[in-house]
């Protein structure tokens, strides 16, 4: 009994570890001991523990005036995870070549559960406007890449997504998100622009396509974001294809 207690008790300790960590996001890149505590949920005492623990690992930096941020310590662990950095190192050069071609952002993402993971971005002096850094997170009805993804996850997600979208998403109000994420698999491609932006600059518009990893599982979406131009966008398709297919070879003959 003793054993199951302890087993519990470090479960709780690595996700309180993690609630800590997760207090952390592109508008609080730096917070004190009792912001830490506030946006983790926790009492101030918890957190004191528990933020000792991650400086003391690396994982956390206390700054001079007792402020906190990520240390580079996740950094470090994180490179090595293989849905990211591992297919990254395998899709960058097709990618350069795709930003050579367009002088435009070109993203590479990915899917963890009901939300779109950035894993790299390329941007060209003088582009456009993109709303989401590398290793940020987004809902997956926002961007090209996360609706690609979303087409291809499985069916009780897509269920989940089309039961709570409020209609602002990329596609926009009254469109039939269903109907949609059919024509990305029967297409293999999704062309589409912002109606309106909300941010007072320039509509933009995305090129997306899914890349296909061992056994014709779709494990990454590559997307080209560009001012919302109907024309420009359906250009850029043959290139966006040649370079998932690129990517999608490059994993298959890795395995």
């Amino acid at each position: 009994m003793a054993s199951v207690t302890g087993a519990g008790s470090r479960t709780g300790m690595v996700e309180r570890a993690f609630a800590v960590l997760g207090a952390f996001d592109d508008r609080h890149r730096v917070l004190t001991l009792t912001e830490l505590g506030r946006r983790s949920g926790l009492p101030v005492n918890t957190t004191l523990r528990i933020v000792r623990d991650l400086v003391g690992t690396g994982a956390l930096e206390r700054r001079a005036d007792g402020t906190y941020v990520v240390g580079l310590r996740l950094f470090e662990i994180a490179a090595l995870a293989p849905r990211s950095q591992g297919l990254r190192a395998l899709a960058m050069p097709s990618l350069e070549d795709l930003h050579a071609v367009t002088e435009e952002h070109v993203l590479l993402t990915v899917r963890e559960d009901d939300e779109a993971v950035l894993v790299e971005r390329l941007s060209a002096r003088g582009a456009g406007r993109v709303r989401y850094r590398v290793g940020g997170r987004m809902p997956l009805d926002r961007t090209g890449g996360g609706l690609v993804l979303l087409a291809h996850a499985p069916t009780g997600l897509q269920d989940a997504v089309i039961a709570t979208t409020d209609g602002s998403g990329l596609l926009g109000p009254g469109s039939d998100l269903r109907r949609q994420l059919a024509a990305i698999r029967r297409e293999h491609v999704l062309v589409a622009a912002e109606q309106t932006a909300t941010d007072g600059a320039l509509p933009m518009g995305t090129v997306a396509a899914p890349v296909v990893g061992p056994g014709d599982v779709v494990v990454a979406a590559v997307s080209v974001v560009l001012p919302a131009d109907p024309a420009a966008a359906r250009a850029l398709v043959p290139a966006v294809r040649t370079t998932v297919r690129a990517i999608s070879r490059a994993l298959v003959a890795r395995r």
